[in-house]
């Protein structure tokens, strides 16, 4: 019995003096140290909207309803409002002094398979148009002249072939004048002639392809 009390105050005593051997804890007072120049800085706040966003005119509002992303059956199409006259250079006849008839430009002969036909105006560039005919069939309803060549690529038939350049006005002179050139299927220059004609007169040229 005398043991078991001695151990148990002993142990008493061993557990004091390790207690004492802790650290006591201090709680750290901080402190938030004042501005150097007394002063705190001021926090950073988002510029202030303006109470009333300025107005753009991106022009589409013209007055004539909302934008139609759809087609829309109401649009007019390029020249909708082009008249065209039938009677087309009719007034010019009586602005020149002299009337020129129907001109017969002549006949050649050939063996080439197809000829390059091209003509333009050779003098002053007025706004002369013509229409060309191939056998009595239309194949150029309306060339304007100009100063460069103009024309197409004929195939020739066996025998006669007929060409007629009607003239469509006098442009702002008049008469209505070119130059028409021919050339084989080589590119050889085998023809060439001028013509002066009234608006509806034409200039008829026969090629004759040989066997």
């Amino acid at each position: 019995m005398r043991i078991t009390l001695i151990a148990f105050l002993l142990f008493c005593a061993h557990t004091l003096s390790a207690q004492s051997d802790i650290p006591a804890t201090k709680p750290l007072d901080i402190k938030a140290e004042p501005d150097k120049e007394g002063t705190s800085k001021p926090v950073l706040s988002p510029p202030a909207l303006p109470k009333k966003l300025p107005e753009y005119d991106l022009g589409l509002n013209t007055g004539r309803g909302e934008v139609r992303m759809l087609p829309d059956r109401d649009l007019k199409q390029a020249g909708h409002d082009l008249v065209l006259k039938p009677n087309l250079g009719e007034s010019e006849k009586g602005k020149s002094d002299r009337h020129f008839g129907d001109m017969y430009l002549g006949d050649f002969k050939t063996s080439s398979k197809f000829v390059g036909i091209v003509c333009r105006d050779h003098e002053f560039v007025d706004g002369d148009r013509v229409r060309i005919f191939v056998n009595g069939e239309v194949v150029e309803h309306n060339i304007l002249l100009t100063g460069a060549y103009k024309g197409l690529n004929l195939e020739l038939d066996k025998g006669f072939n007929r060409l007629d350049f009607e003239a469509l006005n006098q442009g702002s002179t008049g008469p209505n004048t070119a130059q028409v050139d021919v050339y084989d299927d080589t590119g050889k220059l085998i023809y060439s002639n001028k013509w002066l004609l009234s608006t509806g007169s034409k200039a008829s040229l026969i090629i004759v392809k040989d066997e």
